[in-house]
């Protein structure tokens, strides 16, 4: 993504609604050239434009999250794209950078297929022709448009696959990952049954940050794909819960 978009969404994030007219002041281009970068972020879904004014996208939905922190969660889902070889399969579950991984598959990879449990997902890819997408069955969250339920289950039990990637929103030493909701992290439980390895995706400020529901994902290697901002103490922490960490 070019700098100027990156200004614009840290603009954004900071400041939630800006006129066209301040951002060409603040960025030193003219306002033509302002309403087309707003015009590409908004066709990644990043952004909303009403008239005279640039807004984020809903912030409680995927595609308003992936505005923030953008280039760090697409270098991690470069880093996560490169453990996913032509021609497998991939369960992928909800989340900014699991969206991202799939645009990158989306982009990069032959005949990958991915599961996932996620309707943003499958439509943030549908245009392409290099990866196919299996949608899991399950009462749909409206924001985060995630399968949630029992149906969850019953259909990941038809698969079983070499890697489960999935989000965070904390992660707690000595315990891991952690979701803000009940009902997606049971479904993230389902998904991990029917996989060898789970990866993490997830920014470093989420390490402390304390979602109120533990993935607990027992007995399952862990694998985590996080920026250069992660500490030095929490790398070692998590080397002695056993998580192999890659650094984007």
């Amino acid at each position: 993504m070019a700098k100027r978009d990156n200004q614009i969404l840290d603009i954004l994030t900071a400041e939630q609604k800006v006129e066209v007219a301040e951002l060409s002041r603040r960025l030193g281009v003219s306002e033509v050239t302002v309403r087309k970068d707003l015009d590409a972020l908004r066709a990644k879904g990043l952004v909303v434009r009403e008239h005279g004014f640039a807004t984020l996208a809903n912030p409680n939905d995927v595609g308003g999250r992936l505005a923030y922190h953008y280039d760090e969660k697409r270098r991690i889902a470069r880093a996560a794209a490169a453990m996913v070889p032509d021609g497998s399969t991939v369960m992928v579950e909800s989340g900014s950078c699991c969206a991202l991984l799939a645009r990158e598959l989306a982009d990069t990879r032959k005949g990958v297929t991915i599961v996932t449990n996620s309707a943003f997902i499958a439509g943030y890819v549908r245009d392409s022709t290099r990866v196919s997408v299996t949608l899991l069955g399950g009462t749909c969250q409206r924001d985060s448009q995630v399968m949630v339920g029992p149906l969850v289950r019953t259909c990941a039990q038809e698969f079983y696959v070499d890697r489960l990637f999935i989000g965070a929103d904390g992660w707690i030493e000595g315990v891991g990952p952690t979701n803000a909701d009940q009902m997606r992290a049971d479904a993230v439980r389902s998904m991990a049954a029917s996989a060898a390895q789970v990866v993490v995706l997830t920014e470093s400020e989420k390490f402390g940050q304390r979602g109120a529901i533990p993935m607990r994902l027992p007995n399952k290697a862990i694998a985590l794909v996080t920026d250069a901002g992660v500490s030095q103490e929490w790398r070692e922490a998590l080397a002695r819960d056993g998580v192999e960490v890659i650094v984007a």
